[in-house]
């Protein structure tokens, strides 16, 4: 059965390998998964996958670099993380199914790729002035699910998308594809000033078949951040 922590990825938004290190310490009981964005591995490359693997051997590692290139470009990145015995990682629902494609073929099954198909942080206004269609501007949910539906017949393990979609995800690509949802906030930290458009609590989300919760600034920016980690594991408890 899963347990509340297998639930919770905490990403590693941070600048340096130490900090990274210090919260890896810190919260190594308390979360399910380590993310790894751009800004850390911009900082520190590779590096950072060995560090994080020596001081935790048995918590997987999410590589959070987004993909979005040609396809044969696609492949060969991809084909790159693959070797660093990374568990997940993410590539752009953009334009081409080819390119999703491709990065299966360069996963070669050593990694489950998710894509990434509206960022939490887009709202249907940005989308009408991104150019697309009013009907996909005015109901975002359509558009994530066009994209869901596209990676998972390039062979993906699942997309990013937020709570509010991840029942629509489901029903629309089975129960076995992954949600896994960024724009997590607790019961306890909802603010009104926030840059995430489409957010949910940890509860809410995992009730619409969330698999997994992206949940950074709430625990990293808390005066207890273990304390805090626990908290978020009661919620989803």
């Amino acid at each position: 059965m899963k347990k509340s922590q297998d639930y919770l990825i905490f990403p590693l938004d941070v600048a340096t390998i130490e900090d990274a290190r210090h919260y890896v310490s810190l919260l190594r009981d308390h979360v399910g998964m380590f993310k790894v964005g751009l800004e850390l591995f911009i900082k520190t490359g590779p590096d950072i996958i060995r560090e994080i693997q020596k001081q935790v051997a048995d918590v997987p590692i999410f590589l959070d670099l987004k993909l979005h290139d040609i396809p044969e470009t696609v492949y060969r990145a991809m084909k790159g993380m693959a070797s660093l015995g990374i568990t997940y990682a993410t590539v752009h629902c953009g334009e081409s199914q080819q390119m999703l494609e491709a990065a299966v073929r360069g996963a070669a099954g050593k990694v489950h790729l998710l894509g990434v198909t509206v960022l939490t942080s887009v709202s249907g206004s940005d989308i009408r002035s991104a150019g697309y269609v009013q009907e996909l501007a005015d109901d975002v949910t359509q558009l994530v699910l066009k994209k869901a539906r596209m990676a998972k017949s390039a062979g993906l393990a699942g997309v990013i998308c937020s709570g509010h979609e991840a029942a629509q995800i489901k029903k629309a690509c089975g129960a076995s594809f992954l949600a896994v949802t960024p724009g997590i906030r607790p019961a306890w930290e909802i603010r009104a000033s926030d840059d995430q458009a489409r957010v949910m609590t940890p509860a809410r989300a995992i009730q619409n078949g969330s698999d997994f919760l992206v949940i950074g600034r709430p625990i990293r920016d808390a005066e207890d951040p273990r304390l805090a980690a626990q908290q978020v594991l009661k919620e989803i408890e």
